[in-house]
């Protein structure tokens, strides 16, 4: 019996001292439990053929991966970026920036003046077909004074400049010599931003990893997807389902997330407009330019922002509503169909039996083309197509394969930036700028933007930008239709967004401070 109690004592300690050692399994076992999953957001966005800041302005994804020598913080103000600091000769025009020290891009290598020269360099060659071009077009000289030192002398002022100097820079070793259009590198970029491209499953997600280098700080998130979801109702399914973390949604689909505890809602400003673009490169236009103060009249902005928008947004009538130097006093073209009849029948149009005016044997009318996906546009272009039957003038809506710049005769078009005046206005009007698709020309709208950009005076720049509003109200570009408020759907569980942030086009901008984001 004691041989008995004896064996059973050593077989207890043997066991115990095998589980103090460890088998080797085991412990990997239970490291494996122990370690923290990576914290992971997944965002709801558009489809990307490419990731190329220097030539596509809206990108939501730049500002995850780059940085530019300044940045803007949450109430749009030019703060430092990769400049620590910067000081402008006004004899000469010329900006001198002072570089940050020990930033490097993802791959290791070391971030100098020299990316910055050429980054800015390869947005202005024309060979290159930047819509940002016009952005830098008055930029005379840039001078590398050393590694972290640079300087540009511009032909005039440029009250801009610093706004525009948030433009991501690219890295020289990698891009030097290739088709800044067509590089590989725009589906493998590598910038310095917080967060590095880990992989792209084409047309599925782009799987972004914190970049734990990253010059001001490691970031929160280990890891962001921007997971592929072009369709805005498809978004508001996968948000219900607990696919998506974060998505931007329509006014419709939002409203079924407000008041639950499981999300957060953010109806954001923007500076974001929509309007009929009207081609001028069409000789329908060429022909009939007389006769869109008519369409304009004939639109119901307000039915369109209380049907559509459900009140997110208001009514709109020009390009900087929601600037410091928006002009009250410009034409509103207010809703008011007797006064389109008017316009028409003034220019020698005659009602047809059919019910719409005819001029020339023509009738009077167009097709209005819309991008695939976006819900809202799809919806404004059939309220205005709607309205202006009513007037007499045939409107019908097409979503195209790929949009046709020079031969649609209209696009629902969408605009609006919430920095300086001279963003959205200079390229988008100037004549011949990179980001005029409307193929638009009008000298004084040309000369009063190139005065308000040449001057630092905000009593100079309000009075030319307030003659820029009324020329254009005069001579449309567009027929403006509403402001287009943001609205963004998150779990609970994201913190850190910034609410009070006046999105631009697309929405964009929720992501200026992603580095301090939490789950």
């Amino acid at each position: 019996m004691m041989k008995k109690k004896m064996y059973s004592l050593w077989m207890l300690v043997f066991t115990m001292l095998l589980a103090a050692c460890g088998a080797p399994s085991g412990s990997e076992d239970a490291a494996d439990a122990n370690k923290k999953a990576p914290s992971t957001l997944v965002y709801g966005s558009g489809d990307y053929t490419r990731i190329n800041p220097a030539m596509d302005e809206h990108g939501e994804i730049n500002a995850l991966l780059f940085d530019g020598l300044t940045a803007h913080n949450g109430k749009n103000e030019v703060v430092a970026g990769l400049a620590k600091s910067w000081e402008f000769d006004a004899k000469t025009n010329t900006y001198t920036f002072d570089l940050k020290e020990h930033v490097t891009w993802h791959d290791g290598q070391d971030f100098t003046a020299e990316d910055v020269k050429f980054t800015i360099e390869a947005v202005k060659d024309p060979a290159n077909g930047s819509e940002n071009a016009p952005n830098y077009e008055d930029i005379q000289k840039i001078k590398v004074l050393d590694d972290h030192t640079i300087a540009f002398q511009l032909a005039a002022p440029n009250a801009a400049f610093l706004d525009y100097m948030t433009m991501a820079v690219l890295p020289e070793h990698l891009l030097r010599g290739e088709d800044m259009q067509e590089s590989a590198f725009f589906r493998n970029p590598v910038g310095t931003g917080p967060y590095k491209l880990k992989n792209w499953d084409v047309g599925q997600a782009i799987i972004l990893e914190k970049n734990q280098d990253y010059f001001k700080g490691e970031a929160h998130i280990d890891q962001i997807i921007f997971k592929i979801v072009p369709d805005d109702h498809a978004r508001a399914l996968q948000m219900e389902s607990g696919e998506l973390d974060l998505a931007l949604l329509t006014p419709k689909d939002a409203q079924a997330f407000a008041q639950r505890e499981a999300y957060q809602c953010y109806t954001m400003k923007t500076s974001d407009y929509r309007g009929i673009m009207f081609n001028f490169q069409h000789t329908y236009w060429q022909k009939n330019r007389d006769l869109i103060p008519a369409v304009c009249y004939a639109l119901d902005r307000q039915a369109m922002v209380d049907a559509i928008l459900l009140g997110q947004g208001e009514a709109a009538y020009g390009p900087l509503q929601r600037n410091r130097y928006h002009y009250e006093g410009m034409e509103h073209y207010a809703y008011d169909p007797a006064k389109a009849r008017e316009i028409l029948e003034a220019a020698g149009c005659t009602m047809g039996s059919d019910g719409y005016y005819v001029r020339d044997g023509q009738t009077v009318g167009f097709v209005l083309s819309v991008g695939a996906g976006d819900q809202v546009r799809a919806d404004l272009a059939q309220a205005a197509a709607q309205q202006l039957k009513e007037a007499g003038i045939h409107c019908t809506v097409e979503i195209p394969v790929q949009i046709d710049w020079e031969g649609q005769m209209a696009y629902l078009i969408g605009w609006g930036s919430p920095f300086d005046a001279d963003d959205h206005t200079y390229k988008v009007f100037g004549t011949g700028k990179g980001a005029n698709y409307s193929g638009y020309s009008n000298p004084k709208v040309d000369r009063y933007l190139i005065k308000a950009r040449q001057s630092d005076d905000p009593a100079v720049r309000a009075k030319a930008y307030a003659q820029f509003q009324t020329e254009l109200a005069k001579d449309p570009a567009f027929a403006f239709l509403c402001y287009v408020d943001a609205d963004y759907v998150a779990k609970a569980a994201v913190q850190g967004i910034s609410p009070d942030t006046v999105m631009g086009h697309h929405g964009v901008g929720i992501f200026w401070n992603v580095a301090d984001w939490t789950l």
